[in-house]
This record gives C-alpha cells, sequence and structure tokens, in this order.
C-alpha cells in the first residue's frame, strides 16, 4: 500500500506540475499625469500586461515608437489602455498629441 500514495503524487505532479511551476506574467499599471508617463521605464515578464491610466486633464495617446505593435486611441480623462507583452524585447512608446512624452517597456524572463 506504499504505492498508491506515490503514484497518487506523481500522477498530481504530471497533472498540475506545468501549471503550478509556470508563474503568472503580473500587470502593471503607468499612470499619466502632468504630461508624463509617471513610470517612464517598466519591466515585465513575457505574457504580462500593461495598462496605462490618464489621470490628467488632457488627452493623451499611447504609440509604439515602431508604429505598428501597439495603439491606442485617444484617452480622455479617466480612460485606460492595456496591452500583453508577449515576446521578449525592449519596446519604446510615446504620446502622439504630445511627443516630449516617451516611456520603454522592457520584457523578459524573471
Amino acid at each position: 500500500m506504499i504505492r498508491t500514495p506515490f503514484i497518487a503524487a506523481f500522477v498530481a505532479v504530471l497533472a498540475f506540475g506545468p501549471s503550478l511551476s509556470r508563474a503568472q506574467a503580473a500587470p502593471v499599471t503607468v499612470k499619466i499625469a502632468n504630461f508624463a508617463f509617471a513610470a517612464p521605464t517598466v519591466t515585465v515578464a513575457p505574457g504580462a500586461t500593461v495598462t496605462w491610466v490618464n489621470d490628467d486633464e488632457e488627452p493623451h495617446t499611447i504609440v509604439a515608437e515602431d508604429g505598428k505593435s501597439f495603439r491606442s486611441k485617444t484617452l480622455d480623462t479617466g480612460d485606460t489602455f492595456s496591452f500583453t507583452f508577449m515576446s521578449a524585447g525592449t519596446f519604446g512608446y510615446f504620446c502622439s498629441v504630445h511627443p516630449h512624452m516617451t516611456g520603454k517597456v522592457v520584457v523578459k524572463a524573471p
């Protein structure tokens, strides 16, 4: 009967092991205020979602430097934009309404 607990434990590891060992990428929030991104550089794991929140009185956008990876609509006060970063790399972005506003998302495995 010693084998029964061992077999049950082995089956549990096979069934749940991959999901238990794979950490979920934590979401990150970047606030926009006073014509600036409050966290101009954030570092996240692949699969993490970054959400920008416009806490400013003026409209803003979030546009990838390459112009195509991600692009928000114009965000009015209180609006949000989210993007999930699936691959490693450095992704610069800016506000197309106020191009002096820039930021960077660094995606790397933990």
